[in-house]
């Protein structure tokens, strides 16, 4: 791999384009994206290594590392151009250009930062069997080899240092300072490993090595080996994060979900919305947990991507594959997006955060509005196949009813916007079409009502909350919004068999049940949002007509006298 300027133009054709627009994407559409991906990536990186030139180093310069990594390609191409297209090099790429645009002085010195591509070199050297000895960024003693692990001096000091990576052979011997003044010196293999269940190959010899993990799934061109990363500092979205090393157990129950997520994902046809082929991941970060206890909660609370790291995504592990392989299939979509945005103007955002989104508690700017109907039509297509599987029918059919409606109404936002470019019409408009036709596929009549039910009610909370009441067709937001928790999107996706709250009595159907319970509790309470929403869509529900429409419309204009 070169950073060399090519010349060569960068078409998307048409009818690739047009795949995309559908919410879907054929595997020839995918791999032009990472083809898109990978000359930014390395157009990115030729401006890095152009700033950084002259910089002042203790490290080993940077053209002395970018030789090392040539040297390394030229004898194994493959896996060098895997290490340089990994998402984690790209979110560092990405971050220090920012430092360097900025001129930030928080966080590391910006030479240590700046220095990665030393580790680069060093894991490139490791890949290619290639010889090479380097001046390397520590912290706290310890030297990250992306792709393949942490290498960790004992009793080293803390904070930043330089230390000495020689690599002879595919062998790291690393030297660095220690805490009594005296160099310390590791010597060790570097390589991942796969979760296995057993005892990590090399954990006893090599005591200094902890290696990245990899989640595998065997798919039709055999196994495929994703990384589980819980070592690289730019795993993360943003800023630089230490280690958060998984125990055992925890990554074998991520071994276990990936698996059988990968297998609800496998086997259907590609190139429809909401369908992946789990081969396409490239890094899976695991969030806020590094233990198996206490349980999971059965659905993810948190996922997130950067469209900095086409296909790697940070997700909280969730007690189900089918919430995973939910998530999987959503996180995937805005690396998609996000690689169209790197080829195309779709919009001209001026960032104003004030649209509704519904799967957001808070409003939202133009490109998040576009990035959640991308994502959401997806899901939507997801759970529509899960519709013909009976361990997931009902429940499959409430998601698809829910997110195609909410799809469908950010996507009229985006279309009376007036912002989007001409590609970003073709992009929401092929968005419509796909959502209108699956607006006619027929639903279970349960799951549907429940659907909007969740829907209103979720819209009707969201305007109580953020708009300010008063006149005039554009909502004025309120000053003192904050963060709240959508309880009911999940809550209505099973109709209760013994309802005993008023939102349980709403999703079994019965709106007169329901009023009467959120007008007792509105009485302790008669400024809750929540208990306000509810009381608004039973009534709605219970009395439909004009009266009750306007009231859905704009609940922040009314103050109801709930009286059940």
């Amino acid at each position: 791999m070169s950073s060399e300027r090519r010349p060569a133009p960068f078409r998307m054709p048409e009818r690739l384009f047009a795949e995309l627009a559908t919410g879907g994407g054929s595997a020839e559409a995918i791999a032009f994206l990472e083809r898109g991906e990978r000359a930014r990536r390395l157009l990115l990186l030729r401006t890095m290594l152009d700033r950084l030139e002259g910089m002042s180093t203790p490290l080993a310069p940077a053209a002395e590392a970018w030789q090392t990594v040539k040297e390394a390609a030229s004898r194994a191409p493959e896996p060098v151009e895997r290490l340089l297209l990994a998402p984690a090099t790209g979110r560092w790429i990405a971050h220090v250009l920012r430092r360097l645009h900025s001129g930030s002085a928080t966080g590391p010195p910006l030479w240590a930062e700046a220095g990665r591509l030393c580790a680069v070199a060093a894991a490139a050297a490791v890949h290619a069997g290639t010889e090479t000895d380097l001046r390397v960024p520590l912290t706290d003693g310890r030297l990250h080899l992306p792709g393949l692990g942490l290498v960790c001096l004992p009793d080293a000091p803390p904070g930043t240092a330089v230390g000495r990576a020689v690599i002879r052979g595919g062998r790291l011997i690393l030297t660095g300072p220690g805490r009594a003044g005296r160099p310390v010196t590791v010597a060790c293999r570097p390589r991942a490993v796969r979760i296995t269940g057993a005892v990590e190959p090399g954990s006893a010899l090599e005591p200094h090595w902890v290696p990245l993990r990899t989640l595998t799934h065997t798919g039709p061109d055999g196994t495929v080996a994703i990384a589980l990363d819980d070592l690289d500092p730019y795993r993360d979205l943003d800023v630089p994060l230490p280690p958060a090393r998984l125990d055992a157990d925890e990554a074998e129950a991520w071994q276990r979900l990936f698996q059988e997520a990968a297998g609800l994902l496998a086997g259907a046809e590609s190139g429809e919305p909401g369908r992946l082929d789990p081969s396409l991941v490239r890094a899976v970060v695991p969030w806020g947990r590094t233990s198996s206890q206490p349980p999971a909660p059965p659905t993810v609370w948190m996922s997130a991507s950067s469209g900095d790291s086409f296909g790697a995504m940070v997700i909280s592990r969730p007690g189900t594959a089918l919430a995973l392989a939910e998530t999987l299939v959503h996180e995937f979509q805005h690396s998609k997006l996000g690689a169209l945005l790197h080829l195309f103007p779709l919009l001209d955002d001026d960032r104003e955060e004030r649209y509704y989104a519904p799967w957001r508690p808070d409003p939202r700017h133009l490109t998040g509005l576009l990035h959640g109907a991308y994502a959401f039509t997806a899901v939507a297509g997801f759970w529509r196949d899960r519709m013909a599987e009976p361990d997931h029918a009902d429940r499959a059919a409430y998601h698809f009813a829910l997110r195609r409606l909410q799809s469908r109404l950010v996507v009229r936002t985006l279309l009376n916007s007036g912002r989007l470019t001409a590609p970003g019409r073709r992009l929401v408009t092929g968005l419509a079409r796909t959502l209108d036709a699956w607006l006619r596929e027929p639903v279970a009549p349960d799951a549907l009502a429940r659907a909007r039910t969740a829907a209103a009610l979720h819209r009707t909370e969201w305007r109580l909350r953020n708009v300010a009441p008063g006149p005039g067709a554009v909502p004025r937001l309120r000053p003192d919004r904050e963060h709240w928790p959508d309880r009911r999107t999940q809550a209505f996706a099973v109709r209760p068999t013994a309802p005993r709250t008023a939102d349980e009595h709403l999703a079994a159907a019965d709106p007169a049940t329901a009023l009467t319970h959120y007008a007792d509790a509105l009485t302790a309470h008669p400024a809750d949002p929540h208990l306000l929403a509810g009381w608004i869509v039973a009534h709605a529900t219970k009395n439909p007509g004009p009266t009750t429409r306007r009231l859905l419309a704009r609940p922040e204009l009314l103050q109801p006298q709930p009286s059940g």
